[in-house]
């Protein structure tokens, strides 16, 4: 049996005694994480650390009530106190008319594929080399005075998600990460910097000695920056900004937001909110990507969404209550 049959055969095991103490329904997700990592500072270990979490949640439906607990703890008295909390605290809370898993039409029936997951250890030595050369590249520039530090890590996490629905399914997926930090000029004149690069497979990391050029080179542009008289004038973002803008559109565009009345986008649905020209997409499907998964945190099938198409709003991001709530049957 595979590490997900396990995980799947606890969660089924954990359903079954919520509904034998009496919940109409429920769901339960097993998350089992690994990480290793790194960090030095002018060539010396500062940390160099392994550690291992799990986390075990529990929601139940009674009636039109829910609760969710969660707990590290998966022996059989645990999982039998787990199932008494989750209970009391449902039939303890008010109704939600719009709380209840999703209708089996919606499940993912066959998850793709996605290659997420390098399941390959890393040697502590390869990460202490990569930490090395991206430090020492970036050391090695002129102009750049001292060094705040160079990391580098790895991690692996194992989801199972079952409910009692019939979704039952799982998926690993793994981050190799890189990164320095470096420093320029003196005194008040100091500026610092940074860059990394964060992939799925160490293979696809960018070279250690780049990011460290990179870093160097973003540290010196700083020096003299000066600033700029008052005006009406083009602004030019750095890449880095645009996942800020994104998160803030994410978080206007979140259903329960939206439901609650309280983003500011909750009337413009339909209407363009960019320039023209720009599309924002959300691909849970792309391989090898930091964010991809085959399935929501529900089990419904997820897929492409055009979230701004040529500047205009044409989704909220759902999930099952909020979608219910907003009546949207997509999501």
């Amino acid at each position: 049996m595979t590490a997900t049959d396990d995980a799947l055969d606890l969660l089924d095991g954990l359903i079954a005694k919520a509904k034998a103490a009496g919940a109409d329904a429920a769901d339960a997700l097993l998350a089992h994480s690994v990480a290793l990592s790194h960090a030095q500072r002018l060539g010396e270990l500062e940390r160099l650390e392994r550690e291992e979490s799990q986390d075990l949640g529990l929601r139940v439906f009674v009636g039109r009530r829910q609760a969710i607990v969660s707990s590290s703890d998966n022996s059989p008295a645990a999982l039998d106190e787990l199932v008494d909390r989750a209970l009391a605290m449902a039939r303890s809370v008010p109704e939600d008319p719009h709380c209840g898993l999703a209708d089996p039409a919606q499940l993912a029936k066959a998850p793709p594929q996605l290659d997420i997951c390098d399941d390959i250890e890393p040697a502590a030595e390869t990460l202490i080399e990569r930490a090395t050369a991206c430090e020492d590249a970036a050391r090695a520039v002129s102009g750049i005075t001292n060094s705040e530090g160079a990391e580098a890590g790895w991690s692996l996490s194992r989801i199972a998600l079952a409910a009692s629905n019939g979704f039952a399914g799982g998926y690993a997926v793994s981050r190799h990460s890189l990164g320095v930090s470096v420093l320029a000029g003196e005194g008040l004149d100091m500026e610092r910097d940074y860059e990394f690069s964060t992939q799925v497979y160490g293979a696809d990391l960018e070279d250690p000695a780049g990011v460290g050029r990179k870093a160097a080179e973003r540290t010196l542009r700083r020096l003299g920056a000066r600033k700029a008289a008052t005006g009406r004038v083009p602004v030019v973002f750095d890449p880095r900004v645009s996942g800020g803008l994104v998160g803030h559109l994410a978080g206007a565009i979140n259903g329960v937001a939206v439901a609650r009345g309280t983003s500011f986008l909750k009337d413009k649905l339909g209407e363009r909110i960019f320039a023209p020209g720009i599309t924002i997409v959300d691909d849970p499907h792309r391989p090898r990507g930091l964010r991809s998964k085959p399935f929501d945190g529900e089990g419904v099938a997820n897929g492409r969404l055009d979230i701004v198409a040529d500047g205009q709003l044409t989704t909220w991001i759902l999930d099952l209550a909020s979608a219910r709530q907003l009546e949207d049957p997509g999501g």
